[in-house]
């Protein structure tokens, strides 16, 4: 628990979310991150993580890296973006105002598609 909080003083609150603390052993720390991208970020930062770390008291002289995927809760999934009326009123009027072209057809896409808020 005192490793799992020191490591979340010193990592970057963006990673936070998705990784922790597996294991100190023989001093180096083991770490688990959700993906890849993570995992590559953890490692990217390790050598300023292992600094931080020793001052904060922690005897590490290593970190490891692992990838453990878990799946997110429903109330931790994506929430798609919802357009207002005015929102997709200038899509519309930006679209009419352009060739045709992929980007109007984009657009118009977009417009038509998009949730729409129920007030503005």
């Amino acid at each position: 628990m005192a490793l799992q909080k020191l490591y979340e003083q010193s990592a970057p609150a963006s990673l936070l979310p998705h990784s922790r603390v597996l294991k100190l052993e023989r001093q180096v720390l083991t770490l688990a991150a959700n993906n890849s991208a993570i995992a590559a970020k953890l490692r990217q930062i390790a050598p300023t993580l292992t600094k931080m770390l020793q001052d904060g008291g922690c005897e590490v002289t290593g970190i490891q890296v692992r990838v453990q995927v878990t799946f997110a809760s429903p109330a931790e999934s994506i929430v798609r973006p919802v357009l207002s009326r005015a929102g997709r009123n200038s899509l519309v009027e930006l679209a009419s105002g352009l060739p045709d072209s992929p980007l109007k057809n984009a657009l118009q896409r977009l417009a038509r598609k998009s949730p729409e808020k129920s007030k503005d």
